[in-house]
């Protein structure tokens, strides 16, 4: 009996401490909104991530900062208002602006651009250049047989 109440006991333990650990990781993940402002504002740690993304463990800026805009939010303020509170208070700095249209292209217009300049370099280099013209060849010439004989020699050996 005392087995059984010990492995019960280790079983019930265990099955504690998972679910608080389950508890305390859902009650730290932001909300949709959280992360939506928070992607708004680059973290103060010193990553160059944003609030919403810093991967740092128990980062002094962005759980901090999730905290103040989950309290902004449920007090009326838009996500216009909160940006503009957190630039008041730490400066150009923390606003991350979201990428435009140049951002976008620019990465897709320079591979085009290189494989543009990549398939012209081929072709200056790899041009299919016609056969100059070295006259008609002389099968009774007697630098040709000296050739043929040589061939013939080697080719006897082979076998």
């Amino acid at each position: 009996m005392p087995r059984k109440m010990r492995r019960f006991k280790s079983s019930l333990l265990i099955l504690i401490v998972a679910v608080a650990a389950l508890a305390q990781t859902a009650s730290e993940k932001p909300s949709v909104d959280v992360r939506r402002v928070g992607a708004r504002l680059q973290c103060q740690c010193g990553c160059k991530d944003s609030v919403a993304t810093c991967s740092m463990l128990e980062c002094h800026f962005s759980k901090p900062a999730k905290e103040r805009i989950a309290q902004m939010q449920s007090v009326g303020m838009s996500d216009e208002q909160i940006t503009q509170a957190f630039i008041r208070d730490y400066g150009m700095a923390v606003y991350l602006a979201p990428p435009n249209a140049f951002g976008w292209i620019i990465p897709y217009a320079s591979l085009g651009f290189g494989l543009v300049l990549v398939t012209m370099i081929l072709r200056k280099y790899i041009k299919k250049r016609p056969m100059t013209n070295l006259g008609e060849i002389d099968d009774d010439s007697p630098e040709l047989a000296k050739y043929k004989d040589q061939i013939e020699k080697d080719t006897a050996n082979l076998d």
